[in-house]
């Protein structure tokens, strides 16, 4: 429960954070921003500050910050004259409408520098954790023929002293079939093991040397440099499987797929499944029962994935906006907004149908880590 609070407080969060960058952007570059607003619908509470008001609406599925001149068909008042969006010089406005996409991607990293810094890295050790007792139906493995136990620590391989789980696996694999002499430490005394390698992976059936063991990780402390690194990688990770887990929802099959939902179909594959505010609190419960890290991987995940769908260049999402400033500074004409309707129909009514899937899904199938 406290984790499916904190997935809502989180995600809140992010979506004004996201706005915020909009705000900000606004106000520097000398742009009026009217309003600034969590959710949509009917308004719950606001105040004013300045010449924007700040508030909650009803419909918490977002949020918004109005700038004057950037809705289609708004006038702009005569007293607004220099600082509406649609008067701005292009590296004006793609700072406005890039700067949320900006920002969740930021916040997305230092979540991720945050928690490899603080956890450290995982690093496989010579302990055995786990003895497979077969690699295949009826098949002992070599290491529980050899006599090998759960909490030994292997030492040698063949009078090889190990310095490393790595290196453990380099001798076994390069001896496929070979006998070998196993020396390993249980309750503090030495004693030697006679093992006969598997002559082949049983995951990946290679010719290779196979023993059935699983290593003991330890966690160990990490600089900020490698944090910084780990998690530029991470990141990049967790965007290219975003933008892979777009492709293959807007593919016609996938769409005929979530429409049997609202039809009484409850089972979709989980790689085409979206999810609902719903089913992140219910991950977000799940995950704080395994740690406070999953937590903050998916967290990440969210900030990501939200950058990455206001980034694409249909209108009235940021990256449309952005392709909108972008083709009236190559092209030097301005784009008349009124033809802009049809494609922001269609995106909403896109985005709507994806949100109603995903709320159906979650309630009759709900998600399970």
């Amino acid at each position: 429960m406290v984790g499916g609070i904190m997935m809502v407080v989180a995600i809140s969060a992010f979506i004004v954070v996201h706005e915020a960058g909009h705000y900000w952007a606004a106000r520097a570059t000398g742009m009026k921003a009217t309003e600034f607003f969590l959710g949509f619908g009917p308004r719950l509470w606001s105040f004013r500050r300045g010449e924007t008001e700040f508030g909650v609406k009803a419909l918490l599925f977002g949020g918004y910050v109005r700038i004057a001149g950037m809705s289609i068909g708004e006038r702009i008042d005569p007293a607004d004259a220099g600082r509406a969006y649609r008067e701005q010089p292009f590296w004006k406005k793609s700072v406005v409408v890039l700067s949320g996409v900006t920002l969740n991607l930021l916040t997305a990293y230092l979540l991720l520098f945050g928690l490899f810094w603080y956890s450290g890295a995982a690093e496989l050790t010579t302990a055995v954790e786990r003895v497979s007792p077969e690699i295949s139906p009826g098949v002992p493995s070599p290491a529980s023929v050899a006599g090998v136990l759960d909490g030994d620590v292997m030492t040698a391989i063949d009078g090889v002293a190990l310095d490393g789980w790595e290196q453990a696996v380099q001798l076994i694999m390069s001896r496929p079939g070979e006998t070998v002499t196993l020396e390993v430490v249980r309750d503090g005394l030495p004693r030697s093991l006679t093992a006969t390698l598997g002559s082949y992976h049983p995951q990946t059936g290679e010719a290779v040397g196979f023993l059935g063991v699983s290593p003991v990780a330890r966690r160990v402390s990490i600089g900020p440099i490698t944090a910084a690194g780990r998690a530029a990688v991470a990141e990049w990770a967790i965007l290219s499987g975003a933008l892979d887990a777009i492709a293959r929802i807007v593919r016609p099959g996938s769409l005929l797929e979530l429409g049997g939902v609202l039809a009484g179909q409850s089972d979709v594959p989980e790689e085409i499944r979206p999810v609902s505010p719903i089913g992140l609190v219910r991950i977000g419960s799940q995950a704080s029962e395994v740690g406070i890290g999953n937590i903050v991987f998916i967290l990440a995940v969210v900030n990501v994935t939200l950058a990455l769908f206001n980034s694409v260049p249909l209108y009235p999402l940021d990256g449309g906006h952005f392709a909108v400033a972008l083709y009236e500074k190559v092209t030097g004409r301005r784009v008349d907004h009124r033809n802009l309707v049809p494609i922001a129909a269609l995106v909403v009514l896109f985005m709507l149908f994806l949100g109603l899937v995903a709320i159906v899904l979650d309630i009759v199938n709900p998600l399970t880590l």
